[in-house]
Formats: structure tokens, C-alpha cells, sequence
């Protein structure tokens, strides 16, 4: 519904903005450009998504052949200690537990799309151990506030689309945006637990969340020891490195266990082109939206005045540009998508702006919009402290990305 006014703002907004132009600054070409650029963000729109068609397909794949591996189910008990303290109130060996690794796996790989119907399951799951079928229980809103907080380690989708826009190294902010996503997931686990009274001074806990923060502090003490050229370089070694240790893991995985991995890799790419045809409507709806409100002018008001308000208090404001996609992000994650293109489109994928775009569409995830969808699915009226947490995640990953994008290429 959030989406639905500001998808008709930006037309009425851009409208009027036009017209004002048209009458007092004789600007007769206003109106030709917000046509034209219905055409073509349209055009892009379709590009964009049919390119993503392939690399969904892989990584749903390697995902199927992971799954088949075992190393899913690995991974769901190597956590189980952790997801215990979390989500105290699940029983220990509940089939929740296992959907709600599936679903942050799939969030930790940047394929939103494909998470939602995991996460789906797994508020089912969860609901029926609900005793308040209309209010949210703990375990809902811990795992809602880990999804808005977009537990991100390899953003697949972005880097596609950096490649799609003429990026150089198309995951240079792999780095980034592991950081940046670790920031406001702890932010949301801490928040969190304190309206829940979640003890994480206990052993389990205080090990692993430290544990991470060490290795995070680490990384940025690494990192800030290098020359900024050097800092891009490592970070998209380490990237490319990482993301082929886990395509050939899980095959090594799936045939150690006798899996048969072609068949299914070929099972799990089938959901990558349904996938992709889905985000079609959806992107085209808000890039020409927002290509219509930019070709009237109003997008270079608004940051301009957002521009002088931070101008005045001393700040630097070319990070500005960018902030459209962190802004959408919590409402819409194809309207943050939309953005993010656009940024990129306009300022250059290696811009400084581009980048942290990007990083802004990695760092978060759609608070709103995730919240409608999983309470709605299972009838739940009363988010209780959900939308606080959620949103206090996503400031501290905005926050966050503005300070390391600064540090890698600022």
C-alpha cells in the first residue's frame, strides 16, 4: 500500500513539476523527455531482468545441489546452539529451525526472490506454535528483524546488475557490503533481544556475536592498512575467490553424498527463470516511475535540498546522490533495485555514487514491505516492537555503508 502512494507521487509529482516548468521557465521540452523516458526505462527494465534470468538459474542451482549435499542441513546444525538462544521458544529439532536457515541462507547469497517462499514456510511453521494467532510471536519477530536487516554475504544480484551497467570489477563492494550488512544485522539481533529479554551474555552467544565482531574489527583493520587501489584489488580477489569455493563446495558435496548434481543444479535453475520473469512487472512499474519523476526535474530539487540541508551543517554531501536507494529500500526492494540502477545509470557504475548505491541496496532490506507480506501470510495483526527493530536495523546499516564506502572509495 506504501508503494502504491509513491508509485503515484512520483507521476503527480513529476506532472506538476513539468507544467510549473512549462509555464514559468518555458521549458517546452519537459514533457517530450518524460516520455521518452517511459520508452526507455521500460526497454531497460526488460533488459535488466532477463539478464538476471541466467544468474538466478545458477545460483538456485548450486543451491538445489547444496540442499541435495547435505551441507545445508550441515550448516542448520553447526547453528543450532545459536538458534536455540535466539529462538528459545521453538523446540529444539522443530522443523522451523531448518526454514529458517534456508531462508537466511538464501538471503546470505542476495536472492531475495528466492528467499521469500522459505521464509514463507517458515512463518507457517512457526505460527502454528503461536497461542496469539492475530499477534506476533518472538520467534517471528527475531526472524523478520534478521531478514530486514539483509544478512547479506554474497549480493549475487547486485553484482550482476554492476556487470550489466559496465562495472570494471563488478564486486568490488563484495567486501562492503559484508560489512556494512554485518553492522545493521547486529544492530537487529541486539535491539531485539533487549525487548525480549534474550540473554546475550550467555556462552553460546557471547561467543559467536564476539567472535564475528572480532573478525569484522579485523577485516576493517586489515583493510584501512592498505592503499586504497590495493584495498579495491584484495577485496575482489577475495570475492571471486569466494564465490567459486562455494559453487565448487557444494558440488563436491552433492558428489561425495552420490548426488546427482547435473540433474539437480537443472531442478533448482528452473525456479531462476520463473524468478526472473516475476520481477519484470515490478521493475518496470517503478524504473519508469522513477525515470518520468527524474526527467521532469523533481528528482534534482529533492536532492538538491537535501544537498543544502546537509550542507549546513558541515558535512559532505556527495553521498547524497545516493541516498534515493536507501530511502526506497525499507518500502521496496524493487523500488531500491529501481533506484539503485538509476544511480548507477546516471553517475557511472564505479562512481563513488554508483558504488554506494549499491552497497545501500545490499546493507538493508525491506522492512515494510517484508513485514506485510510474512505477518499477512499468516493472518497476523499485531507486529508489537517489530517495525521499531526492523527500522533501527536499517539505520544503523545505512549509517554504516556511508562511513565504509568513504573508507574503500571515498
Amino acid at each position: 500500500m506504501v508503494l502504491n502512494y509513491i508509485w503515484i507521487a512520483f507521476f503527480l509529482i513529476a506532472f506538476v513539476v513539468a507544467l510549473i516548468k512549462l509555464v514559468f521557465l518555458g521549458d517546452t521540452e519537459v514533457f517530450g523527455l518524460m516520455m521518452q523516458s517511459t520508452f526507455d526505462m521500460s526497454k531497460d527494465a526488460f533488459e535488466i531482468s532477463l539478464g538476471l534470468t541466467g544468474v538466478l538459474a545458477l545460483w538456485l542451482g548450486i543451491m538445489k545441489i547444496g540442499e541435495r549435499g547435505g551441507v545445508i542441513n550441515a550448516f542448520a546444525r553447526v547453528l543450532s546452539p545459536v538458534f536455540t538462544k535466539l529462538f528459545p521458544d521453538i523446540p529444539k529439532g522443530h522443523p522451523a529451525t531448518g526454514s529458517i536457515f534456508m531462508n537466511i541462507a538464501a538471503n546470505m547469497l542476495g536472492l531475495d526472490n528466492a528467499a521469500t517462499p522459505l521464509g514463507l514456510k517458515a512463518m507457517e511453521q512457526m505460527q502454528e506454535l503461536n497461542t496469539k494467532k492475530d499477534t506476533a510471536s518472538n520467534p517471528m519477530i527475531m526472524f523478520l528483524v534478521l531478514n530486514t536487516s539483509g544478512l547479506t554475504i554474497i549480493p549475487v544480484s547486485i553484482m550482476v546488475y554492476r556487470a550489466q551497467q559496465g562495472a570494471a570489477q563488478p564486486t568490488d563492494i563484495f567486501v562492503p557490503i559484508l560489512l556494512a550488512t554485518f553492522f545493521s544485522t547486529m544492530t537487529g539481533i541486539i535491539v531485539t533481544s533487549l525487548f525480549q529479554r534474550i540473554n546475550l551474555l550467555n556462552r553460546t552467544l557471547l561467543f559467536t556475536l564476539g567472535g564475528l565482531c572480532t573478525v569484522v574489527a579485523a577485516i576493517i583493520w586489515a583493510f584501512g592498512q592498505m592503499p586504497q587501489e590495493q584495498m579495491n584489488v584484495v577485496s575482489t580477489l577475495v570475492a571471486n575467490i569466494s564465490l567459486m569455493a562455494i559453487i565448487v563446495g557444494f558440488i563436491a558435496a552433492g558428489a561425495i553424498r552420490k548426488v546427482n548434481c547435473y540433474d539437480a543444479f537443472v531442478e533448482g535453475a528452473k525456479d531462476g527463470f520463473s524468478t526472473a520473469v516475476r520481477i519484470i512487472p515490478y521493475l518496470v512499474a517503478i524504473l519508469v516511475g522513477i525515470g518520468v519523476f527524474r526527467a521532469s526535474g523533481a528528482m534534482d530539487y529533492l536532492i538538491d535540498g537535501i544537498k543544502w540541508t546537509v550542507g549546513i551543517s558541515g558535512m559532505r554531501t556527495d553521498f547524497v546522490d545516493a541516498l534515493p536507494t536507501a530511502l526506497m529500500k525499507p518500502l521496496s526492494g524493487s523500488g531500491a533495485r529501481g533506484m539503485m540502477v538509476d544511480a548507477m545509470s546516471t553517475f557511472g557504475a564505479d562512481s563513488f555514487i554508483g558504488r554506494l548505491s549499491c552497497i545501500f541496496q545490499g546493507s538493508t532490506d525491506t522492512t515494510f514491505y517484508v513485514l506485510a507480506v510474512y505477518f499477512g501470510s499468516v493472518g497476523v495483526r499485531y507486529t508489537r516492537h517489530a517495525v521499531a527493530c526492523g527500522l533501527l536495523a536499517d539505520l544503523a546499516g545505512i549509517i554504516a555503508a556511508i562511513v565504509i564506502c568513504y573508507m574503500f572509495f571515498g
